[in-house]
């Protein structure tokens, strides 16, 4: 039994449809590398107070020594996907051999590319920094200024313009096109057509996304590209030529990858939801702050808190149950979530026993 690799074979098809055809890739972070691993913990360094310099102290005339510590994210990959296709023997082997790659380009931009982009944008929205929802729907007249929240909200947290990219549905970029303040439409010409750009407003590329690739209820997602990463580990294909039980070409394919949104960076990423029955993004929780108990969760959700400082949606650290473990001045964190549903904010409250 003869073993093609279309990976080597089609190397350029297989890098061309995830460069052209995902609306994702190249768009986020790759600065943590998962060779070989399947997950990585990163560390995040904390800071101490800046205090003025006391020039009459006797002693620790830079203020009082604080040990520098850190917070720990752990990133494990979870998508690990595959497919399998028979195509029957043609008149002769070339021919067999080079159908399974012209199968190999659709089964990609038609299964593998768009699975990857929705789990992608998935991720993104249940793990933003900040997911805001309004009852209202997105229209001519208030899209700019719920762009503009969401522009004033990366802003204030000291996220770079440079490196964001918006992601709309058709609905907010129809509602666009019909404002003054939408730039540079037609100066993009044929480089949008490749890469999804159709235009670029407050700084940022609009990428618009196919409603079935958005969760249901997101209108539009403003995330930096350093907050959130999209790691590949596995991606190719191979064909087996007249494998036992097969007169033709059995053509498989893996792709393992994963979407995550880094702790110190999740203000980066932004998301605006359109509410209603069936779409709700849940309410902060109220944490008491004589005995840390934890009350305000929705029927059946998760509660999920930290006592150290960190982020109960990222932490290592983190813990479900609505008792913590308090004391004074010990600071609770937590927030709620439950499938089907958008998590809530977090809360946080320094305890006074």
């Amino acid at each position: 039994m003869q073993t093609v690799h279309l990976d080597s074979k089609y190397s350029k098809k297989i890098d061309q449809a995830f460069t052209l055809g995902s609306l994702v890739q190249n768009r986020l972070s790759r600065e943590n590398d998962f060779v070989g691993a399947k997950t990585v913990r990163i560390h995040n360094i904390n800071t101490v107070p800046l205090v003025d310099y006391d020039r009459t102290a006797s002693g620790e005339r830079y203020g009082t020594p604080t040990e520098v510590g850190d917070t720990v994210q752990e990133l494990t990959m979870s998508q690990d996907k595959s497919f399998s296709g028979v195509i029957d023997k043609g008149n002769n082997l070339d021919q067999c051999i080079n159908k399974a790659g012209k199968f190999l380009g659709v089964q990609m931009s038609e299964a593998v590319i768009p699975a990857y982009d929705k789990y992608c944008f998935e991720q993104l929205c249940q793990k933003a920094g900040c997911i805001v929802g309004s009852a209202e729907a997105i229209s001519k007249t208030n899209v700019i200024a719920r762009l503009s929240a969401a522009r004033a909200h990366l802003l204030n947290r000291k996220v770079p313009v440079k490196g964001r990219t918006l992601y709309v549905n058709t609905l907010v970029f129809n509602a666009l096109v019909d404002t003054d303040q939408f730039k540079n439409l037609d100066k993009l010409g044929t480089k949008a057509v490749a890469n999804g750009q159709v235009g670029e407003i407050f700084g940022a590329p609009v990428v618009e996304v196919p409603e079935e690739l958005l969760p249901k209820g997101v209108n539009f997602i403003l995330v930096h590209k350093r907050a959130a990463c999209a790691p590949e580990k596995i991606h190719d294909a191979k064909t087996h030529i007249d494998p036992p039980g097969i007169s033709g070409s059995l053509v498989e394919g893996r792709f393992y990858y994963d979407l995550f949104v880094y702790a110190h960076k999740a203000d980066g990423v932004y998301v605006d939801v359109t509410t209603d029955s069936t779409v709700k993004v849940l309410g902060k929780l109220t944490v008491a702050a004589a005995g840390g108990a934890i009350s305000g969760e929705e029927s059946g959700a998760t509660v999920i808190y930290t006592t150290d400082g960190t982020d109960p949606r990222y932490s290592v650290t983190a813990q479900v149950g609505k008792s913590p473990a308090g004391g004074k001045d010990v600071i609770v964190k937590a927030y709620q979530k439950k499938a089907g549903m958008f998590p809530s904010p977090v809360t946080e409250q320094k305890l006074t026993s």
